[in-house]
């Protein structure tokens, strides 16, 4: 076939691949203008064209978890107001916790932002960027109704066992308070160590609990007998000096908050709304 190829076809051929890296180079340049297929959308760099991507660690109801075969939760609703703005959508990867605390999936270009109900703390500063504080949280001592314990301080004296989640805020929480506590991968893992008698206490987000005991069963079985104010506000967070997207995020939970918007998603998800301590201001 090449000895058939004449000038004409050959000079047709060179021009339509000029034509090809044109819009090639075309479509991975900036565009202020937003839009799907984009690298770069209203000064916002994404890892990937056309999306928001978020790291997450799944499952930690109500803030993120596979609900009807889809990723759903009050942060996943939050970010999908940032992303809304940008003109993209949102796609969620689950990536272990431990990774959160060191910015490994931000500073690899993996993820745009992390989304895992993550409490804002000096030393996690050190390694990401949070945004404004979304919520006020505090932890909750959860146990089985036929341990007599009535408090944390009872696990330690009956001697009982205490479970968290490794990695956590409440996992740190217990060792100051000179706990050894068993950890568990995630929160699943957390209310089925309590289920099947590995612990007979956990510590944990209160939010998480209150989704817990949602179900009947659950509710039968534990109660809550102690609610631990730690001072503790939950951040999104990017790669350290991306201010860009930072300033995308503080806008949106701004706006949110401003308008109504935050209200309606914290009732969906959380549960009655108290400004006082559901709408944080920023620090």
């Amino acid at each position: 076939m090449k000895t058939l190829v004449g000038r004409r076809t050959r000079l047709l051929a060179a021009t339509t691949a000029t034509a090809a890296l044109v819009l090639v180079a075309a479509g991975c340049s900036s565009d202020d203008n937003g839009g799907s297929g984009k690298t770069t959308v209203k000064g916002v760099h994404l890892a990937k064209a056309g999306q928001l991507t978020t790291c997450t660690h799944l499952p930690y109801p109500p803030f993120q978890s596979e609900v009807d075969g889809k990723v759903q939760g009050f942060d996943v609703s939050l970010i999908d107001l940032v992303a809304e703005d940008l003109g993209v959508k949102q796609q969620i990867r689950d990536t272990p916790f431990e990774n959160f605390k060191t910015g490994a999936f931000l500073n690899s270009g993996e993820c745009d932002l992390a989304a895992a109900g993550m409490t804002i703390t000096d030393e996690r500063k050190k390694n990401v960027d949070f945004s404004d504080p979304y919520f006020e949280a505090t932890q909750a001592v959860l146990v089985d109704k036929d341990s007599g314990i009535g408090s944390l301080a009872d696990v330690k004296a009956k001697g009982k066992k205490l479970g968290a989640q490794a990695q956590t805020t409440g996992e740190d929480y217990a060792k100051t308070k000179g706990y050894d506590p068993v950890s568990f991968e995630s929160s699943d893992a957390v209310l089925n160590g309590l289920r099947t008698g590995q612990v007979q206490a956990v510590v944990i987000d209160y939010p998480v609990v209150q989704g817990w005991l949602k179900d009947k069963a659950t509710a039968a079985k534990f109660k809550v007998v102690d609610n631990l104010k730690t001072g503790e506000q939950y951040g999104f967070t990017v790669k350290k000096g991306n201010k860009a997207l930072l300033d995308a995020i503080n806008k949106a939970l701004k706006t949110a908050k401003a308008d109504g918007t935050y209200k309606k998603i914290y009732e969906q998800w959380i549960g009655p709304y108290d400004a006082s301590v559901a709408s944080p201001a920023a620090s």
